[in-house]
């Protein structure tokens, strides 16, 4: 199996700290969350790993190497100007042609199981298998619907108050099949939340939700970071 990490983001509201360390590199309980990433896809059978860089990207390079610390293959790209997180793929997009694949947000503390969510792709004939979690407060989230069977029905990113319908958000994990690839622009920005997710419900494919049984880590601040550093 194939993942993609993207680790391109500015982490700009750390303020200093995003300066100096790029998101995925933070510390959180001993480790730097992107290691957490690389163990959890050597461990799920991935063996090739493709990570887009941006921000301090040499940094993130010079951490991961070719990916022999974790038994994995490591191929990086550079983006001059972000590409979002679905232009992100247009970089490997012929590694990533023949089977399915996964995509790991690299700032986000969780535990995903990587298995169950191929799993669920393959028993379901989905599209996309997205990992969801709990969360109370949805405002600032890529909010999700699903039906009674797991299949996703809706997508609204940062919803308004009349729009809270669920408790359901993207914790940004996905298994995808290689046909995703065909809706993404193949220049220039494009996000999963924003448009490709909604779109692939419009053309009626099939999106199923893997609900999280542990929650979801955001390090976006230094004040949500500490209270990451503070759970582990």
């Amino acid at each position: 199996m194939k993942s993609v990490i993207l680790a391109a983001g500015k982490g700009s509201r750390l303020g200093a700290i995003g300066e100096e360390t790029p998101k995925p590199l933070l510390d959180v309980g001993g480790k730097p969350i992107l290691a957490r990433h690389l163990e959890n896809c050597a461990a799920s059978g991935v063996t090739d790993v493709f990570i887009n860089t941006h921000h301090l990207a040499e940094k993130i390079r010079d951490f991961c190497g070719t990916g022999v610390k974790w038994g994995l293959r490591i191929t990086y790209s550079f983006e001059p100007t972000l590409l979002g997180t679905a232009g992100a793929l247009n970089n490997f997009r012929s590694q990533l042609a023949d089977s399915p694949f996964f995509v790991i947000y690299g700032d986000n503390l969780l535990s995903s199981k990587l298995g169950a969510m191929r799993s669920m792709l393959d028993s379901t004939g989905s599209a996309a298998t997205i990992a969801l979690h709990h969360r109370e407060d949805v405002s600032t989230s890529g909010m999700v619907v699903c039906d009674e069977t797991g299949t996703i029905t809706r997508f609204v990113e940062k919803p308004a108050p009349h729009e809270q319908v669920s408790n359901l958000v993207n914790a940004g994990v996905y298994c995808l099949s290689p046909s995703v690839l065909d809706l993404i622009p193949g220049t220039g920005e494009s996000d999963f939340g924003r448009e490709i997710f909604p779109r692939m419900l419009r053309e009626g494919r099939r999106l199923s939700g893997y609900i999280l049984d542990a929650d979801v880590l955001p390090v976006d601040t230094p004040e949500l970071l500490a209270k990451a550093r503070n759970s582990l």
